[in-house]
């Protein structure tokens, strides 16, 4: 896969107004207690170059989803998190904050699938492809995918079960013959040069950008999640022992949480101030 294939594949890429929208509702409107002035969302999206009539026709998407609801308030118009834009938003950000903190266990072990699908049948084998690489497996070939996390086996029968592909698939777990064999196996199944890559323009971006100002500081926040956000989709969290030395994604992880550290208290000062009205 080439950089921009995995560029291709990272969802809410930017200039999305709904999704940048979606990101202001989880790190801004959720830890305080879910409710938020549509001037706000306006005023927020005006800092993000979003127009007030994108913004507008984005809130109103938004709440056709079901994920919030409005209440009008003399002339101006609340809108609070449903229970299910909840659940999206503190799912989202568990998966976002808990990503790239930690050292993945191994013992060695790799859980591979073989899911034989028709080449004319190509809807069922991207659905495949998507769905079981969110779940951190690499493909070897078109019918062949294996992932270090052999806890996630239910998961990978439930996908199989629910795309009608399980009494046709082997799942099996195995063990190769050394860490050479492994790491070899890992770069056949990850272009980990361009995940690399990719990490690597995040750093550079996120170094680069200015803060000069408390709406700054709110932009930048939001952007910073905003693309961070992306990798839990294409990363597959691989053993240290599977990664060269130096991995980027390590960098890229202590950048986030280091800018999102530095920037947040100002954001948030510039929201509740717009809030405040």
């Amino acid at each position: 896969m080439t950089l921009a294939a995995v560029n291709d594949e990272l969802p809410a890429q930017r200039g999305g107004a709904k999704a940048l929208l979606l990101t202001v509702l989880g790190e801004f409107v959720l830890p305080s207690g879910g409710a938020v002035w549509t001037s706000s969302l306006v005023a927020a999206a005006d800092v993000l170059g979003i127009g007030e009539k994108n913004a507008r026709q984005a809130i109103a998407r938004i709440g056709e989803q079901g994920l919030i609801e409005s209440g009008r308030h003399g002339r101006q118009v609340r809108w609070t998190l449903t229970e299910a834009g909840r659940e999206l938003l503190e799912s989202g950000a568990q998966r976002i904050y808990s990503f790239g903190t930690g050292e993945v266990e191994w013992r060695g072990e790799w859980l591979v699938a073989h899911c034989p699908v028709a080449e004319s049948q190509r809807s069922l084998r991207t659905q495949l492809r998507t769905q079981l690489g969110f779940l951190g497996f690499g493909e070897l070939s078109a019918s062949l995918l294996v992932s270090p996390h052999v806890d996630r086996e239910p998961q990978l029968r439930g996908v199989l079960r629910d795309l009608g592909l399980l009494d046709e698939s082997v799942v099996l777990r195995s063990t190769t013959a050394s860490i050479d064999d492994d790491a070899d196996l890992a770069r056949r199944a990850w272009d980990l040069d361009a995940l690399a890559a990719a990490y690597s323009v995040f750093v550079r971006d996120q170094t680069a950008r200015r803060t000069d100002s408390v709406a700054a500081a709110f932009g930048a926040v939001v952007e910073l999640v905003h693309d961070w956000r992306r990798f839990p989709f294409v990363d597959p969290e691989l053993p240290t022992e599977l990664l060269p030395d130096g991995w980027a994604g390590a960098t890229a992880a202590a950048t986030f949480h280091a800018r999102h550290a530095a920037w947040s208290p100002r954001a948030q000062h510039w929201f509740d101030g717009v809030e405040s009205g």
